[in-house]
């Protein structure tokens, strides 16, 4: 017999550190979608604008740097596919395709897709690297949900900022913070000590 075996591989998601099976990652899409979906319901409404502030942003970029692209693009998009269907996981049990916030929606499966691409890639092991893998998850979600609000309101930019970006800065920026301090601490905790 030889002694010869194969090179473990090094996880490049936390989602990698469970048994590799094709049930694994299907019931990783769904609790993903799940948990963006129960995150939507913590929805504040904001006096003039019609987007609120919800717990499914920072779901959706924790989902995409714990799954990884392929789970995590498939997992917002299930979300995005079932709630246009009818599922009512939306912000405040809504449901339906259309609305000046579903380019939000839209943006989350780019945002996650990219945050898990830069999390494979190692983006999110440090505070200061999840600062910007986060980052870059959010600018994509407005990138697409701004445009969505301009067309769906008929404003112009400074309107749809007015409306869809500036009252959430502040937030945005304790979603990032707070992903900064959890995702490196979770890669710790696996981290085998030797």
């Amino acid at each position: 017999m030889s002694s010869y075996s194969l090179p473990l591989r090094r996880p490049l998601v936390l989602a990698d550190l469970i048994p590799a099976a094709r049930a694994r990652d299907a019931a990783l899409v769904v609790a993903g979608a799940g948990l963006v979906g129960l995150a939507a319901q913590i929805s504040v409404p904001i006096p003039g604008t019609p987007v609120p502030v919800t717990g499914q942003t920072f779901a959706a970029l924790l989902v995409g740097a714990a799954l990884g692209w392929r789970r995590a693009g498939a997992s917002l998009l299930l979300y995005l596919l079932a709630g246009a269907a009818g599922v009512p996981w939306y912000a405040g049990h809504q449901s339906g395709f259309g609305g000046a916030s579903f380019g939000y929606i839209v943006g989350f499966v780019l945002a996650a897709s990219v945050v898990g691409f830069l999390a494979s890639r190692g983006g999110d092991r440090t505070p200061l690297r999840t600062v910007g893998t986060m980052l870059v998850g959010t600018a994509l979600i407005y990138a697409v949900g701004v445009p969505w609000l301009m067309a769906s309101l008929g404003v112009g930019l400074g309107t749809a900022v007015h409306l869809g970006v500036t009252p959430f800065l502040l937030g945005d920026a304790a979603k990032v913070l707070l992903a900064a301090g959890l995702l490196p601490a979770a890669w710790r905790l696996v981290r085998p000590r030797g």
